[in-house]
């Protein structure tokens, strides 16, 4: 397992090299004039793109351009976005945990939701929770995230008043920007409140929460809930299962034991792409309800042509997939025993 584990860590540079590559061309699409905006901090550096141009030989060919930004990354300069007016790193740095709180918690009604019903309409075939069940997953996976978003959005805030778009309260905002009394350990506001002592903030943080995970784990669980009936029925209909209930177990230790933890197989590996789908940052979901994260800002930089900020965010995505792939992995062989990697 050691071995297969470093084998994929020797992919990351790979990966590394051929997204950054792939993206460097197609930004050679542009004009010198329109990657020279990706180096302006001010306004009044505006007037002098062409020395710009000049500085960071903006108009030399596509590979001498690419290797000094790759001498830069190397150096840990990721360039400056001007969509968050600072420094690409360290906006990831500040917006990764922010994504990452509401990941962690999306997660858990995507895959409880979705391997709980799945389970339950595989286990109930052609009945009427079965039936049900297709009926809600087709219509979860065919909605589009962003009807989804704007109809709880007018419905929740826009009617009701109940949930509020952003990240936590205004009144809140204002006291820990000035709070000296609060400290900042994870910068996810449901854990660093819990640390401060803080119920209250705590339970709003919470509350600004509730709309974007309701949105993804609907369009999420759906997805999570057809590949579990599928994969449990075609478990079910093993002959291993039927050896083991010949024998005359139960049919709870049969599916539990037996079916379903075979059937979690391909569940995993769709999990792990859910959930670095999450960490990346949901771009739809995140602008829609004006939550803080990586997504609000990727799409606000593609938006405004931010070369290094989409590059940047580029790499993340790259880096996370590959890690994602090698977590899938190893949680193979947690399930299913027979699963090694020599």
């Amino acid at each position: 397992m050691f071995s297969f584990i470093v084998r994929r860590l020797l992919l990351l540079p790979v990966v590394f090299v051929g997204v950054t590559l792939a993206i460097v061309l197609l930004m050679q699409l542009l004009t010198p004039y329109q990657r020279a905006a990706a180096y302006v901090q001010s306004e009044q550096q505006i007037r002098q793109i062409p020395a710009i141009i000049e500085q960071f030989g903006l108009e030399d060919p596509w590979y001498m351009q690419y290797g000094r930004w790759l001498g830069q990354v190397f150096e840990g300069n990721l360039g400056y976005s001007r969509t968050s007016r600072e420094p690409v790193l360290t906006t990831l740095q500040r917006r990764f945990p922010v994504t990452l709180e509401l990941a962690l918690i999306a997660i858990i009604p995507v895959l409880g939701v979705g391997i709980t019903m799945g389970t339950a309409a595989a286990l109930n075939r052609d009945r009427f929770f079965d039936q049900f069940t297709r009926v809600v997953s087709v219509i979860g996976w065919s909605l589009p995230t962003f009807v989804l978003g704007i109809w709880l959005l007018v419905i929740f805030y826009g009617w009701l008043g109940w949930f509020q778009p952003g990240r936590i309260s205004t009144r809140f905002a204002v006291e820990l920007a000035g709070a000296s009394g609060f400290t900042s350990y994870t910068r996810m506001l449901t854990i660093d409140s819990l640390l401060n002592g803080r119920l209250d903030i705590f339970l709003d943080a919470l509350k600004h929460m509730v709309l974007p995970v309701v949105t993804l784990a609907v369009v999420q669980s759906a997805q999570i809930m057809r590949v579990m009936r599928s994969s449990l029925l075609d478990a079910l209909g093993q002959d291993y299962v039927r050896t083991a209930r010949a024998k005359g177990l139960p049919d709870r230790v049969v599916t539990r034991k037996h079916a379903r933890r075979n059937a979690l197989i391909p569940v995993i590996t769709l999990s792990g792409f859910v959930l670095i789908g999450l960490i990346n940052g949901v771009v739809i979901t995140e602008t829609i309800f004006n939550y803080p994260g990586l997504g609000q800002w990727a799409a606000a930089a593609a938006t405004n042509l931010d070369y290094a900020s989409v590059l940047g965010f580029a790499i993340f995505t790259a880096m996370m997939v590959v890690f994602a792939n090698l977590l899938v992995d190893v949680l193979y062989g947690i399930v299913d025993p027979r699963i090694r990697y020599e």
